[in-house]
């Protein structure tokens, strides 16, 4: 059930939001519903992660890691 909000907003702040919204293919109020369904959903929502995340879960190397010899190790391998 849809109901009817009216906001009282920076006028230069309802212009870029309805550039925003236009660019992306979205009403205004879709947006703004959105944008209030993510930040009031409940914490358990991180519990959650996509495929895609999951996947790419350890594509990052550690900070520690040492590339130059990473990388000669396997060319030493690739080539002995």
């Amino acid at each position: 059930m849809n109901t009817k909000l009216t906001l009282n907003l920076n006028k230069t702040i309802i212009e870029s939001a309805k550039d925003y919204a236009k660019n992306n293919k979205t009403s205004l109020s879709k947006l703004i519903e959105t944008y209030l369904n993510s930040i009031t959903k409940k914490e358990n929502s991180t519990d959650d992660v996509s495929p895609l995340v999951e996947s790419l879960t350890g594509v990052i190397p550690n900070e520690n890691t040492n590339y130059k010899k990473e990388y000669q190790d396997f060319l030493n391998k690739k080539y002995s």
